[in-house]
């Protein structure tokens, strides 16, 4: 990634929210590493590095900002083809991707030699895929050491780490203390508490939870899905470690500054980075506001901040919306509270509204579709189900923002059952395709008081590569407030 610095570091004086997460900026006179909008006093130009990754400054013998704590900077959505496999990679990486398998798997997941992707990576992050992977270690025990109270031991499992001696030594050899010195005495009740953990993930102003909220409200599944006064909830299952983990968390929104703050139960402590990018996932925070809004021009004005909701379990979402075919969204919401009763698994959690856990594809896979299509549904969409779950299950499909979107929408559009509007409809919400675009859709054809779909299509032109938000701007415009 190419920085030019007098750029940076003109945002850098103006502390330009937009350019957060974008780059790093090291000072060669204290050796610590900052996000540009940080409040400590400013630094010379001259004093100053400009860096497209925290594992880049890092690299390069610099530490991380307490004050403004770099592991919080939001991510970076991705169209351009390079950039997004990048990127992909990254997600991976933060999932934690490398604890169980190596450099070869990543790449072979990604449809890539390994020696492209080293070179994808360096050249957009400017470190290694394995310097990348270790930094988001560090960074997100740093997260857990400020903001839990997990035990030293339970942190550094959390984060990847195969040992508590490499962890420490590591830890403070690159940020020059140990990790107890990170450790707050704090006195509210919620951050003494062992059985729930509670962090913080930024996002570029504005953000729509209002719009955001009410769309995940209308798609919720009963059982496994809840907006409670305000609050996002759901129940969570999750491979990590080698084994399932289950637990719930709860997102909302912070009323005085740009974060979003996450509640994750203790039980899902191992599974920690793939429950964090997951939501990031789902809340759309890589989502660059002010680049969306000048693509959409006027389109985008009413509704500033909104952001196309991603999804928390790929395979959960599509479900969802095979259920969701030629139906209402009430009605598929009622259906797929059916499903999940019926094949899901039960959990006990502190909300009366939580209780279940949505099937695996596994499950789902080996059930009948006669059985399915006795909730309320046609046979020949209960055999879609099936499909789906079984290309899922064996790899065929795979439902995760790091995906490749043609050869996915090309493999969903091989389904019995799966037509351009599903496959759609999928990469712009499992997938996190921006520019996704749904152009049957009936919403999106009234919005433009249009009646043929290739007209909605030459009409998205204007969109790209912003299609998937213009799609939530036209839902949106429809609503009466």
């Amino acid at each position: 990634m190419s920085l030019d610095p007098h750029t940076c570091y003109r945002a850098l004086r103006a502390r330009d929210a937009r350019f957060d997460g974008r780059f790093f900026v090291a000072v060669s006179s204290t050796r610590i590493y900052c996000r540009p909008i940080c409040t400590v006093r400013q630094p010379r130009r001259e004093n100053c590095r400009f860096f497209p990754s925290a594992a880049a400054a890092e690299a390069s013998g610099y530490r991380p900002c307490l004050r403004c704590r770099p592991e919080l900077a939001p991510g970076n959505a991705a169209v351009d083809a390079t950039t997004r496999l990048a990127q992909a990679a990254a997600s991976l990486l933060e999932d934690g991707a490398l604890d169980d398998n190596g450099l070869d798997a990543l790449a072979a997941r990604l449809g890539i030699t390994d020696r492209h992707l080293r070179r994808v990576f360096d050249a957009e992050f400017g470190v290694s895929p394995l310097a990348f992977a270790q930094t988001q270690r560090l960074l997100l025990a740093k997260r857990l050491l400020t903001d839990t109270a997990l035990p030293v031991t339970e942190v550094a499992f959390a984060s990847g780490f195969g040992s508590v001696r490499r962890f420490n030594a590591l830890f403070k050899q690159r940020y020059r203390l140990r990790p107890g010195d990170l450790r707050r005495r704090r006195d509210d009740a919620a951050a003494a508490r062992n059985d729930i953990l509670n962090f913080e993930l930024s996002y570029r102003p504005p953000f729509d939870w209002r719009a955001v909220s009410a769309f995940l409200d209308a798609r919720s599944v009963r059982g496994v899905e809840a907006i409670e006064h305000g609050r996002y909830r759901r129940t969570v299952r999750l491979v990590a470690a080698g084994k399932e983990q289950h637990g719930w968390i709860g997102v909302e929104m912070a009323s005085a500054k740009p974060v979003l703050r996450v509640a994750v139960s203790a039980s899902l402590a191992r599974a920690l980075p793939s429950v964090l990018a997951r939501v990031k996932a789902l809340m759309d925070l890589a989502c660059h506001p002010a680049e969306v809004a000048q693509a959409l021009g006027a389109l985008a004005s009413p509704r500033p901040g909104l952001r196309v909701p991603g999804a928390f379990d790929g395979f959960e979402l599509a479900v969802r919306a095979i259920l969701g075919q030629q139906v209402s969204v009430a009605a598929a919401r009622t259906i797929a509270g059916r499903f999940a009763a019926a094949f899901g698994d039960p959990i006990a959690t502190p909300f009366d509204a939580l209780n279940v856990l949505f099937p695996t594809a596994a499950r789902v896979a080996a059930l009948s579709p006669a059985r399915i299509a006795r909730l309320g549904m046609p046979a020949a969409r209960a055999r879609t189900v099936v499909a789906l779950a079984a290309a899922v299950a064996d790899g065929r499909v795979v439902l995760t923002p790091n995906a490749d979107v043609e050869t996915t929408l090309a493999a969903l559009r091989a389904l019995p059952g799966v037509g351009e509007w599903s496959a759609q409809y999928i990469a712009m919400r499992a997938l996190s395709w921006p520019d996704a675009f749904p152009h049957t859709d009936l919403g999106v054809m009234k919005a433009l008081a249009e009646t043929r779909a290739r007209n909605v299509l030459a009409a998205g032109e204007a969109w790209r590569p912003w299609r998937a938000y213009a799609v939530m701007h036209l839902w949106q415009s429809l609503k009466k407030e």
